[in-house]
């Protein structure tokens, strides 16, 4: 049920309509003021009266039943108490009935959401600084797709620029084909660090000279490049597979080469393209930007040129609702520029686009460059974080079955953990250390509670039916948790924010372990062993399902 609205369908307000009233609802700071709170002040001015008195008299109407137990009006706010005993059965039936479908809607049914992330660069290893893309956009493919969107995930693959040619150029010098084939995407990258440290004059002008070829449509030139793509993405899909990613198109920039012609000429005809010192601009300083630069003076195209004919490629493809581009907040002029320039060349849905900025990662000893060879490696980590949670279980659970396979799941989601936790927009510094604690706000602590509520239900079984009764604080906090699933995915969807699933489970995994110390569950009799058996289940499908739209695996036991 969603109680906003079932609150809000109950209450009469002049001037005020139940979509206002339901969107002022509010979860209070401390639940012993109830469980749903609505703030009367910005009410004051449409009814003409106190936010007090308003207040009072709403909660003085208000019919209680068997639903909404008691409305109680307090300094502007009234705060409403759900009767616990009702939204119990309600919400462990639901979840029993549901299974991993609990908390998701059809909401998004015929509506198709755009998600570009990742966007890795051809001949350059995964780094660190990828995995914020990567684990955001993965969470919010999956996060649309189980509220009913169509999510296409695109990995816009750096594929194009200079770089390549400086790549060629050093394989012509150093390369040998079987130390590349077999040494894969690291071997590409050495001949690339090589490059940048070693080249003369005159090997840079052969570089500009590979990459022509290459546009020109050179064949030797481009069966080089498509080897070095064909071995960059055998590995990047391991990754993706271990991390739980999945994309639908690896269409990179280099697929647009031949669709930037159309839309620079469209910006002709419409008067936006001028000449700025040889280059080809459209003006953006009436509001407030820079020139977005279209053309360089030797008519080379830029970033800008080939997301233009992505956005109006995936338009016309895929007829998106919302187009996301999860990329990091450095780019925010960026998007900022060339969304406006297709708002000035008529395109309507340009209000569709949207950044999804995020903030940095790095490890702490700082940033990295892949020109210098200074770099952490997304496989070295998710290595390590295996290695250690290994020693953990094997110390804490010497006899665990399967020990790898636990330990896998639990270092790998370490990881994606560790970029999702907080506000994408933050900054953050990974530590090994605080990812694998098992106490705290981290995966291994919402993990180690599936367990612990998985190894409950191996031995007490799942009720077929069970009876309510007096609920117990802890019980009941267990019960609100579960039941703010829902609304966390759909926040997480508006938002944009998967920390809002990750929290959750955190939140729920403390609730959870509160009751299972204080609350007896395999040694309580009858009526009481039942429900808490049936409560236990719910809680952990709604963890598992958490977990899962985060992209981590949920192992049986730890």
């Amino acid at each position: 049920m969603d109680y906003k609205k079932y609150i809000a369908s109950k209450i009469k307000a002049e001037g005020l309509s139940e979509e206002e009233v339901a969107s002022a609802i509010a979860l209070p700071p401390n639940s012993d003021m109830g469980d749903y709170a609505l703030p009367c002040f910005k009410f004051a001015k449409v009814m003409r009266k106190s936010p007090a008195l308003i207040a009072q008299d709403i909660a003085n109407s208000f019919p209680a039943d068997d639903v909404i137990e008691r409305a109680e009006a307090v300094n502007g706010y009234v705060n409403f108490t759900i009767n616990k005993g009702a939204l119990a059965r309600e919400v462990i039936d639901e979840v029993l009935a549901s299974g991993d479908k609990y908390g998701s809607s059809t909401e998004g049914a015929g509506k198709t959401i755009c998600i570009d992330y990742s966007s890795v660069n051809i001949a350059k290893p995964f780094h660190i600084g990828h995995l914020s893309t990567t684990a955001i956009g993965g969470a919010l493919y999956k996060i649309f797709n189980f509220l009913g969107y169509k999510a296409v995930g695109i990995n816009h693959l750096g594929d194009y620029g200079t770089q390549f040619g400086k790549l060629i150029c050093a394989y012509k010098h150093w390369g040998n084909r079987e130390e590349v084939q077999a040494g894969g995407i690291h071997a590409i990258n050495d001949l690339y660090v090589r490059f940048n440290s070693e080249a003369t004059e005159e090997m840079e002008q052969e570089a500009r000279e590979y990459f022509r070829l290459i546009e020109s449509g050179d064949k030797e030139a481009n069966e080089l490049f498509d080897w070095f793509k064909d071995l960059t993405l055998e590995y990047v899909k391991g990754i993706y597979k271990k991390l739980n990613v999945t994309f639908d198109s690896y269409a990179g920039e280099r697929f647009y080469t031949d669709k930037m012609g159309p839309v620079i000429e469209e910006l002709r005809q419409k008067g936006l393209l001028k000449e700025s010192n040889g280059a080809q601009i459209v003006d953006l300083e009436p509001y407030g930007m820079p020139p977005c630069l279209i053309l360089r003076s030797d008519g080379a195209s830029l970033y800008a040129t080939r997301d233009l004919a992505a956005a109006i490629y995936r338009k016309k493809t895929y007829d998106f609702y919302k187009c996301l581009y999860v990329v990091a907040y450095q780019q925010n002029l960026h998007f900022k520029q060339f969304f406006k320039v297709l708002e000035l060349m008529g395109k309507e849905w340009a209000k569709d686009l949207v950044h999804v900025a995020y903030g940095m990662v790095s490890l702490e000893d700082g940033a990295m460059s892949t020109r210098k060879g200074k770099v952490v490696w997304l496989e070295d980590v998710i290595a390590r974080c295996e290695e250690k949670a290994y020693a953990i279980i094997s110390e804490k659970n010497p006899e665990l079955e399967n020990k790898e396979d636990v330990a896998e799941k639990v270092g790998v989601g370490a990881v994606i953990f560790g970029a999702l936790y907080n506000n994408k927009i933050k900054d953050i510094v990974f530590s090994y250390d605080k990812v694998l604690s098992f106490e705290g706000e981290t995966s291994v602590y919402v993990q180690y509670t599936c367990a612990r509520a998985n190894s409950v239900l191996e031995k007490g079984g799942v009720p077929s039916e069970y009876v309510v009764a007096d609920l117990l604080p802890e019980e009941a906090e267990v019960v609100k948790a579960i039941a703010a699933f829902p609304q966390a995915v759909k926040d997480a969807a508006e938002k944009y924010e998967p920390s809002v699933v990750a929290r959750f489970a955190v939140d729920l995994a403390q609730k959870f372990n509160k009751f299972y110390f204080d609350c007896k569950i395999l040694i309580a009799e009858g009526d009481k062993k039942n429900f808490r058996l049936a409560l236990t289940a719910a809680a952990l499908t709604a963890l598992k399902n958490a977990l899962t739209l985060l992209g981590i695996g949920v192992p049986d036991k730890m």
